[in-house]
């Protein structure tokens, strides 16, 4: 890298961290405070694209309204040079998907936690209005800890209801074709209960190392999820209680109506129901190792959410998670905090 292209306006770019197919995610500090952020840059070839500029204008201002603790924090879009890029917190650079390289026995120890604070995420982000439309094992990032932020919101939609849910036209089918719900192959109105699907999916991939369904063009791919029976994680993990097996095939109905109404109810079935047989063993190497610094970042009160004020009613989520051997039936006026008017089941 020459010197000239070390900089990114007020920030000097310190490592790739990964190259995409549009854009490049760098590490970078800040001069005056140097303090590390991760930069989202458009690749060279795509900074005329005005789609792609769209997408991450897009990703900006959706972000900006979505102020949580499993959701990472965009905190500025630079638009005053020739290369447009956003501006987010530095956090752990392996995504799930990246994690479970090693098989599902591997990240079984975490697999609780991440469950349930990527439920968190969601549910609070559709408190919010919006549906992510593109939730997979890659949009979720995790740490050595098990915490873990939900990114990539360019596709993301804001919630139709009322006369525009009515007369919305059907929209051109955006995601990923292993994740995809029915409804959004069909270009259908979507509301949470997509992002809901998709979960699931991502659940069963976590279980079983094995993606739902499988196929040898992408037509057929999305057929499956279309007609073909809901797979049980119990044929690839016979650690997995019939109990949660049966959580995810709700959350991978082919109807909506026929999954949980919303994201709390998966929040609530994470917390009171047992998810493995036996408990996982943490093993003795893990991927983090492999990582720059195991994992962490360099700044972590930097890579902390702001929290200048109270939280608000609408922001709580669910207690932390108890291990398996600590768990007790589901009781709603210990184990869950009471529901609040952003609660969709009320609406």
């Amino acid at each position: 890298m020459s010197k000239a292209r070390d900089f990114l306006g007020k920030f000097r770019l310190a490592r790739q961290i990964r190259m995409g197919s549009v854009c490049q995610v760098w590490e970078a500090i800040e001069e005056a405070s140097q303090d590390h952020f991760a930069l989202k840059v458009l690749r060279p070839e795509q900074r005329k694209n005005k789609e792609e500029l769209g997408f991450i204008k897009w990703e900006y201002e959706v972000a900006s309204k979505l102020k949580h603790k499993n959701i990472i924090r965009i905190l500025d879009f630079v638009t005053d040079a020739d290369t447009p890029f956003l501006v987010l917190e530095l956090f752990s650079e392996l995504n799930v998907k990246m994690a479970m390289r090693r098989g599902p026995d591997s990240i079984a120890y975490l697999i609780e936690k991440i469950f349930l604070q990527s439920a968190e995420a969601l549910y609070f982000m559709h408190t919010k209005g919006f549906i992510h439309c593109d939730v997979k094992p890659d949009n979720i990032l995790v740490n050595r800890d098990g915490d873990v932020r939900l990114i990539d919101f360019t596709i993301s939609q804001k919630k139709k209801t009322g006369i525009s849910k009515i007369f919305s036209l059907k929209a051109k089918p955006r995601g990923t074709r292993s994740y995809m719900s029915p409804e959004q192959i069909r270009g259908q109105v979507l509301d949470e209960r997509a992002d809901i699907y998709s979960l699931g999916c991502m659940f069963y991939e976590m279980l079983t190392g094995k993606l739902p369904f499988t196929a040898s063009s992408p037509n057929e791919l999305l057929s499956k999820h279309l007609s073909s029976p809901i797979p049980s994680a119990l044929v690839h993990n016979d650690n997995v209680t019939s109990e949660f097996n049966s959580v995810i095939k709700t959350m991978m109905a082919k109807e909506p109506k026929d999954r949980q109404s919303s994201m709390w109810d998966v929040c609530k079935a994470v917390q009171g129901v047992k998810i493995f047989i036996r408990p996982p063993r943490i093993p003795e190497v893990t991927i983090f190792d492999d990582l720059p610094m195991g994992g962490r970042v360099d700044n972590p009160e930097q890579a902390q959410p702001i929290q200048s004020k109270p939280k608000k009613p609408d922001q709580e989520t669910p207690p932390p998670v108890k291990s398996e051997s600590e768990k007790e039936p589901l009781k709603q006026s210990k184990d869950v905090p009471k529901k609040t008017d952003n609660d969709p089941k009320k609406k």
